[in-house]
């Protein structure tokens, strides 16, 4: 297989992974975006909101869990203190966990509107 195609996988199953940890902890609006063309930092963004300054906090632990269990490993976590945008970077995949309050002020979605959406099952 193809160094690059071989990364791509990798990078995927760390998203699949990601994306089932934040759903176990009913993340809301789960998106999401393909940057592989878009962006030399970085394959996907994970955007996710919880309802509450917890639920923030849990989700950010099990996508920590959930990466350390799979040996993804943590090159940066920001905002766990304050819970209201918490960053989560695996490297090929990096993670938004928002505060309800403050997704739609940041609408990276709208900011990064030329990737596209993955369907994830």
């Amino acid at each position: 297989m193809p160094k690059k195609l071989e990364a791509l996988k990798k990078s995927e199953a760390v998203m699949t992974t990601v994306v089932r940890a934040i759903e176990d902890k009913k993340a809301m609006k789960v998106v999401v975006l393909n940057l592989v063309d878009i962006s030399l930092v970085t394959d996907y963004f994970v955007i996710c909101h919880g309802n509450s300054d917890v639920q923030v906090q849990a989700i950010a632990t099990a996508v920590k869990k959930a990466a350390d269990e799979s040996g993804a490993s943590i090159r940066g976590l920001e905002g766990m203190d304050t819970a209201r945008w918490v960053l989560i970077d695996l490297g090929d995949v990096v993670v938004h966990v928002f505060h309800k309050d403050d997704r739609d002020y940041y609408n990276l979605e709208r900011l990064w509107s030329d990737a596209k959406i993955v369907e994830y099952v």
